[in-house]
């Protein structure tokens, strides 16, 4: 019952992951700029939305690796 439980949180994280990290904005330097990604990168700053972005990123990885370390680990 608990490896179902970890195999669908480590999915779940997973997923969101592939999701929360494809809507980051470029940093600069790579294929953004080459397709003309660097117009708003002037008036890009640090904004709530972006930390909050950063912030539910950084969780679901964690959630990740330690689902995955569970999951190893057969708790």
């Amino acid at each position: 019952m608990l490896t179902a439980v970890l195999v669908v949180l480590e999915v779940a994280s997973s997923l969101g992951m592939l999701v929360f990290v494809l809507l980051h904005s470029g940093k600069g330097g790579g294929l953004s700029d080459l397709m003309g990604g660097s117009v708003g990168s002037a008036a890009a700053g640090s904004t709530v939305a972006e930390q909050n972005l950063d912030r539910i990123t950084i969780v679901l990885a964690c959630i990740f690796a330690f689902s995955a370390i569970a999951l190893g680990l057969r708790l």
